[in-house]
């Protein structure tokens, strides 16, 4: 079930592109080759482009939409000599985003340290409170296995920690792995622990190719935008389906019994009731709805 179109009030987001030694190829530039015909024809060399580029120019233009000011803190991470470093490109627009250009970070690192990048957020998250920020969405993108794994779990909670102090606004981290090097066994583990009072701080998914985690990103984001603080999903005789705490995302999938009519969603003391299909519209071997 969507909520509604997934915009939130004073949500602000932030790209961070993995700029570690095994991104070289995808940040190198590279000139269409012409075809013969258009060899024949003397056409015009076409501009030399990277695999990332138009990647980030897409996500940049359409999270903008979702920006409390069309503004995103863009930057590369895991760069330098250790890793470790980040490399601030700065607040895009998500206007006119071909005239932004990722050649990557001037010096790509050794190792993959995600833990500098997301204190790097948390602190600009911090700094844009008083600018009206009430929210924060991170996309984060990799293409192999994280070097600070553990690091990133203890940060993680410690995030949670502050979000439920209400010292921090409400996050969520999206995590896209790009490629067979991924370790995705190590991005579940830490997308899937819960904090108590903040549900889930983090999601990811694959992309096979480079070119896939634009799209890829567009749907993590909608579906995992905090729309309220939390909620509670009740069947047609009362009964508790499924309760989320400490955030509701605009997009909720939850199980209802067979033969219920209709679902009640709680929220902020409002109760929103929505009919269910007629019962032969189903399956006649399907046990439960999915919504």
């Amino acid at each position: 079930m969507l909520l509604h179109d997934p915009t939130v009030e004073g949500l602000d987001m932030a790209i961070y592109m993995d700029a570690s030694g095994s991104m070289r190829e995808e940040y190198e530039y590279k000139r269409p080759t012409r075809s013969f015909l258009e060899w024949l024809r003397s056409a015009p060399l076409k501009e030399a482009s990277n695999q990332v580029e138009p990647q980030v120019q897409w996500m940049l233009e359409y999270l903008a939409t979702k920006d409390r000011n069309g503004l995103l803190r863009v930057a590369y991470w895991a760069c330098g000599a250790t890793g470790k470093d980040i490399e601030v490109i700065g607040e895009l627009k998500g206007l006119d985003v071909k005239q932004y250009k990722f050649p990557g970070a001037k010096k790509l690192g050794n190792n993959t340290c995600l833990t500098p990048a997301l204190k790097d957020y948390v602190s600009y998250l911090k700094a844009q409170v008083p600018e009206g920020a009430k929210r924060g969405c991170a996309v984060v993108v990799t293409d192999g296995r994280l070097s600070d794994a553990d690091e990133v779990q203890i940060f993680s909670a410690e995030v949670a920690k502050e979000i439920a102090a209400g010292r921090l606004p409400r996050l969520n981290f999206v995590l896209v792995g790009v490629g067979d090097d991924v370790d995705e066994h190590q991005l579940e583990e830490i997308a899937h622990t819960e904090y108590k009072g903040v549900g889930h701080l983090w999601c990811h998914r694959i992309a096979k190719e480079i070119n896939q985690v634009a799209e890829l990103v567009a749907v993590l984001v909608d579906e995992n935008m905090t729309v309220a603080a939390g909620g509670t999903i009740y069947d047609d005789k009362g009964k508790v389906l499924k309760s989320y705490e400490g955030r509701l995302p605009a997009v909720l999938e939850f199980d209802v019994p067979e033969g219920a009519k209709s679902f009640t969603l709680e929220v902020n003391g409002q109760r929103y009731t929505q009919p269910l299909p007629d019962e032969e519209h189903h399956d006649e071997d399907e046990d439960e709805d999915h919504h």
